[in-house]
């Protein structure tokens, strides 16, 4: 494998020595190799590299690792997978080897990345939003509960319990609505827009069918009334079988698209209810059809990022390790899961402004990934996304240029 990419390894100090006169010919030499290097590193990272507005409440955008980084990037696709732990997935008895080679050829290995709690549903509601979980969250929403709240605790956490929250509570698509930017989800076998149960009814979308292996729990969107209040939810969160057609042309792909495959093509069940093998090797089989669509699409080459990262490891006995110093939230944690993160999954991030067959060993999580969303779009961080020192992608991750 390939040395890990360590944009901050300072280069050793050049010998002390008098300075001697340079000719004004040598100068001007200097000059144009100074002018050629910016220019080089203009088309490196992308035609709109310093047109992004940095957030109001963000660190300096950063050149190392985790200090953050605008690399020009103006549409990011997620594709989150379920329930494997880093060395399962990434090592070399993985059962998905288009994802854990080929792909990963391709792009950079996020190999300190790690999930924020157990079960599910949590991990897909802090991408959005930076909210922590809550009991009724960390049961996997069995029931499609309003949250009852009783204010707020820093940094913007919800504090009560339940799986819906309040339209006071903000997400990235609100936000990214609000700056004139597009978004969509895209749930394979959702079938109806915006599909969800019935407010306060138990969620019949738990276990798979025949036909219908969609899982609201998968799908963060339906958990904010600021969504599916609106009319941008039946607009915007959408079956997969839509984003074939939006990738036709970069102005009908949205600037942030998040991608749930079905319970069986996203790795959750083994075997599937239709017979099919489940596990790695489904997700894999999905991967060969949907990630070339995405890479070769116009929005993708242009200027686009995808991450294909996984909710949680195997389960929350087997590993509740985190990374990034993120506490439970203001909301217990649900008795007998230990710990307060969702273990070690990695993630591979695709994308011109990467080199292929690289990793980056700088911590990262769910957290991490909404502010580094938020950094793209010159957005201010949500919830946990606004940890101080949090890191979110910088040099490490966009290194192409390095």
């Amino acid at each position: 494998m390939e040395a890990p990419v360590n944009p901050t390894t300072p280069t050793a100090p050049a010998p002390a020595s008098a300075p001697r006169p340079r000719s004004r010919r040598t100068l001007k030499r200097f000059a144009a190799a100074a002018l050629l290097v910016l220019a080089a590193a203009a088309l490196s990272y992308g035609p709109q590299a310093g047109t992004a507005a940095t957030p109001a409440n963000a660190a300096p955008v950063g050149t190392t690792a985790g200090q953050g980084y605008l690399p020009g990037a103006r549409h990011v696709f997620v594709i989150n997978l379920e329930n494997k732990g880093y060395d399962e997935t990434w090592g070399p008895a993985s059962a998905a080897p288009y994802l854990s080679q080929t792909l990963r050829s391709q792009g950079v290995l996020l190999n300190q990345y790690f999930g924020t709690a157990h079960n599910s549903q949590p991990n897909y509601v802090a991408q959005i939003s930076g909210q922590g979980p809550n009991p009724q969250m960390q049961a996997d929403c069995q029931s499609y509960t309003p949250f009852t709240g009783s204010g707020t605790a820093s940094p913007g956490q919800a504090v009560g319990d339940g799986c819906v929250f309040p339209a006071s509570v903000p997400t990235v698509a609100g936000q990214l609505t609000a700056a004139g930017k597009t978004w969509k989800g895209y749930m394979e076998d959702m079938g109806t827009p915006c599909r969800h149960p019935a407010l306060g009814a138990v969620d019949d979308t738990q276990k798979a069918k025949v036909g219908d292996q969609y899982a609201a729990r998968h799908n963060p969107f339906v958990y904010f009334a600021g969504i599916t209040g609106s009319p941008d939810c039946a607009k915007n969160d959408v079956d997969l079988a839509a984003l074939k057609t939006d990738l036709a042309s970069a102005a009908t792909t949205p600037n942030l698209s998040m991608i749930t495959p079905n319970l069986c093509h996203d790795g959750h069940d083994s075997p599937c209810v239709d017979g099919q093998p489940g596990g790695l090797a489904s997700a894999d089989e999905w991967l060969k059809q949907w990630v070339p669509a995405i890479t070769s699409s116009p929005a993708f080459k242009q200027d686009g990022v995808l991450v294909i990262t996984f909710d949680e490891s195997d389960g929350p006995q087997s590993d509740a390790s985190a990374c990034c110093g993120e506490g439970p939230g203001p909301n217990a944690p649900l008795p007998g899961i230990t710990g307060v993160g969702g273990g070690r999954v990695g993630a591979l991030v695709l994308s011109p402004f990467t080199k292929g067959g690289t990793w980056s060993t700088t911590p990262y999580n769910h957290y991490s990934l909404l502010a580094s969303i938020e950094d793209t779009f010159g957005l201010p961080y949500l919830g946990y996304a606004g940890t101080p020192g949090l890191n979110r992608f910088g040099l490490d991750v966009y290194n192409a240029g390095v």
